[in-house]
């Protein structure tokens, strides 16, 4: 906010109203412009994160909050040498109601997040139809967002997603997302070719019907084809349903070696496992894969003993075979915690760590030079590897995992390649 003008030499009443005019003035432009303007306290900015922090998804996303909250420690919500404070909020976009994200608190979240002036930066979503309707809200006011998890080729791809994707995201022309993730188009790649390679000739496909799930599925799909493999058959599943017996004995009578799901542990993927074995689909004869909105101790829980055997990719190495920096990562979040990381903590670590150095090329409260820092960073040496941020807003890092689950745990297998 402006400070006042001194009073001194000017008469007392005269003093008032020009003061009163210039906060007034400066309210209007703020409000109005819709450029962000500037915090109560110009020395505080602050970071939101939006994620499902209700429902199963809450295992997942507590560590990536915890992630978030180790780099302010680490700097002391602190930068430019001191002279900035940086706060933190986490919002949760799930509702109790929806048992994950919920469309109404997505876009609310957002708005929430441009109101507060010194909202600076944003991290999120978790899900990629979230990001969908938080994008254009944020664009509006130059409101950076980084995502530790977003996945679908469409936010940020030309030619990769719907004829009018990813421009009509960005209504003011500028670029205001980024991730730190490798995206679908690579994943769903490197997913088929692993199960050319784990020995699957015949395969059923399956998605949740959700941006993510369905975008994953159509990939898996097409290079499957491209591999050789024969597709048997794509279906959405309703992912509210209490079961999908009478689909696994359809599924089962087609002869599958692999059932792929392309959808999350929160769109049921548990429930469908469950059902796979009971029908007499076992892990010894058919194999279920599902991307790494599956990569996650919930989708264990969820669907019990017959998680065992049960594959899923992801966009990254999981914590403990991080390298260098990400190994001293590693270790630093168990003696903090005292658990292990899920998958995407170290994203949500790298996220805020990416916005943290964006702020202190800025070292004031603006959100469009700090949407610039963001977007331009280049040659960053994380947690997860050196890499740069493209023009699209992606990362250059390609490497990705494939993982299975062994002992009621998840472990590693080996790294994959899209190309």
């Amino acid at each position: 906010m402006n400070k006042l003008a001194s009073a001194n030499g000017i008469n007392p009443r005269l003093a008032i109203a020009l003061a009163l005019t210039t906060l007034a003035t400066g309210f209007f432009t703020t409000a109005c412009t819709g450029k962000g303007g500037t915090a109560a306290d110009g020395n505080t900015v602050k970071i939101v994160s939006s994620l499902p922090m209700t429902g199963s998804g809450i295992g997942q996303n507590q560590t990536i909050v915890n992630g978030i909250k180790q780099v302010l420690d680490e700097t002391n919500s602190t930068a430019c040498n001191g002279k900035v404070k940086i706060q933190y909020e986490s919002y949760d976009d799930a509702t109790a109601a929806a048992g994950k994200w919920d469309p109404a608190q997505v876009t609310s979240n957002a708005n929430k997040a441009v109101a507060d002036k010194s909202v600076v930066a944003v991290i999120g979503h978790f899900n990629s139809g979230a990001a969908k309707l938080s994008i254009p809200i944020l664009n509006k006011s130059n409101l950076v967002m980084v995502s530790p998890a977003n996945t679908y080729p469409g936010l940020t791809k030309p030619g990769k997603g719907e004829a009018n994707e990813p421009n009509v995201y960005y209504p003011n022309g500028k670029r205001n997302y980024a991730r730190v993730v490798p995206a679908d188009d690579l994943q769903g790649v490197a997913g088929a070719k692993w199960a050319k390679s784990l020995g699957a000739k015949k395969v059923f496909i399956l998605d949740d019907q959700e941006l993510y799930g369905k975008g994953l599925a159509d990939i898996f799909e097409a290079t499957a084809k491209k591999e050789g493999l024969q597709v048997l058959g794509h279906e959405g599943i309703d992912a509210k349903a209490s079961e999908y017996k009478a689909l696994m004995t359809k599924i089962k009578a087609l002869g599958p070696d692999l059932i792929y799901f392309g959808g999350t542990t929160q769109t049921n993927a548990g429930q469908l496992i469950k059902d796979m074995r009971n029908v007499g689909m076992g892990a010894d004869k058919v194999k279920f894969m599902g991307p790494d909105g599956t990569f996650e101790k919930a989708l264990i829980d969820a669907a019990g003993k017959d998680a065992e055997g049960v594959y899923a990719t992801f966009g990254g190495v999981p914590a403990k075979e991080l390298k260098g920096t990400g190994q001293k990562w590693y270790e630093s979040y168990k003696k903090k915690y005292t658990a292990e990381p899920e998958a995407y903590a170290a994203y949500g670590y790298e996220s805020a760590k990416v916005i943290v150095d964006a702020i202190n090329k800025v070292c004031k409260n603006d959100r469009d030079a700090i949407r610039e820092a963001v977007l331009n960073t280049k040659d960053f040496n994380g947690v997860l590897g050196t890499w740069s941020f493209d023009p699209n807003g992606d990362t250059t890092l390609t490497t990705l995992s494939g993982n299975v689950v062994k002992n009621g745990k998840w472990e590693f297998v080996s790294v994959l390649k899209a190309q």
